[in-house]
C-alpha cells in the first residue's frame, strides 16, 4: 500500500476513534497533519486564540520534517490509538 494511502486511511481512523485523545496526542496529530499536508509552518497570524497559538507552536516544533516522515509519523501513532483502544 501507498505511503498515501496508508496516510488517508489514518486520518479517517482518527475521526472514527471511541475515545477523544488527550489534548498533547491531538496536537501532535495536528501538528503531523499540517507538516505532512503543508510543509514547515509559516508565519503565525495575530489573535488567534490560545488554542490556535498552541496548534502552531505543535506544528513549528517539527519543522524540517519532510512530507513523508510527518505521514509515517501520522500512520504510526494513529496506529498506536486503535491499537490501545482495541486492546481495552
Amino acid at each position: 500500500m501507498s505511503l498515501q494511502r496508508r496516510f488517508d486511511r489514518a486520518i479517517k481512523k482518527v475521526w472514527r476513534l471511541n475515545t477523544r485523545p488527550d489534548d498533547d496526542i491531538l496536537l501532535n496529530l495536528y501538528a503531523l497533519y499540517k507538516q505532512a499536508t503543508e510543509g514547515d509552518a509559516g508565519r503565525r497570524a495575530q489573535r488567534r486564540g490560545i488554542k490556535e497559538i498552541a496548534k502552531f507552536r505543535a506544528w513549528k516544533r517539527i519543522r524540517g520534517m519532510t512530507s513523508n516522515e510527518a505521514m509515517i509519523s501520522y500512520c504510526d501513532l494513529v496506529k498506536l490509538l486503535t491499537t490501545d483502544k482495541a486492546a481495552s
